[in-house]
């Protein structure tokens, strides 16, 4: 499963490490830089999912920073600034110009973590209310995009994993054989419909949190498979 990125722009080293220590230990990963212009080279590599963001940067600051990338980069990934300056001009400012939160230090880091956690599973509202989307637990089709999220995380599927959790769902409750998934998934008028219990097998291993005692994708006994909703029954 893809771990959600956290860009961390912070060029005091020991403040740095303890916030990249606590978003890691909630499971996600760490991007530390200790100026600006590096944390802007990264993003020609990869975008993250939510930006942890000082303002007192050498060379260039926080706010310009955060100019460039609200102007470069979608409004909806989470910027969070962590700053002493705690002036209402400077919270004014930012928020102006696109921060989502402003957290004066010192801080809690537990707190810190917690507002952006509230801030990723924001964003998976918005998005999965911008298109279709199925949930179920922790999960969440979303159909225009074809990606599956266990809260904020994207899980990593191939078109095919895909294409089947994604029929299984549409089809939720109904007993269904591996000739019939095959025909839907496949659309091919020959082939070896065994290949279902293969996919089958490796989307257990992704969204079960037992693969032998499946909660989502259950075995009928000389029938097929079953796919069921827990988040409906509730």
């Amino acid at each position: 499963m893809e771990k959600n990125k956290i860009l961390i722009i912070e060029d005091v080293p020991e403040m740095a490490d303890l916030i990249a220590l606590y978003v890691q230990n909630a499971g996600m990963e760490a991007l530390v830089y200790s100026t600006a212009e590096e944390a802007e080279a990264s993003l020609r590599g990869q975008v993250p999912h939510a930006v942890l963001l000082d303002l007192n940067l050498p060379g260039m600051s926080g706010m310009d920073f955060l100019k460039k990338f609200r102007a470069e980069y979608k409004d909806s990934i989470p910027v969070i600034i962590v700053s002493a300056r705690d002036a209402d001009e400077d919270i004014i400012n930012a928020l102006d110009l696109g921060a989502d939160e402003f957290v004066t230090k010192p801080f809690s880091p537990r707190v810190l973590i917690a507002r952006l956690e509230a801030n990723l599973r924001r964003v998976t509202k918005s998005e999965a209310a911008a298109e279709e989307s199925i949930q179920f637990g922790e999960y969440t089709i979303f159909e225009r995009s074809c990606v599956l999220k266990k809260g904020a995380a994207k899980v990593r599927l191939s078109a095919r994993e895909f294409d089947v959790l994604d029929y299984l769902a549409h089809h939720e409750g109904e007993n269904l054989s591996p000739a019939t998934i095959f025909n839907a998934v496949w659309k091919v008028p020959f082939g070896d419909n065994t290949a279902v219990a293969v996919y089958i097998q490796r989307l257990r291993k992704k969204i079960e949190k037992d693969p032998q005692n499946p909660e989502y994708i259950k075995t009928i006994f000389r029938y097929g498979y079953r796919f069921v909703n827990p988040t409906k029954d509730k």
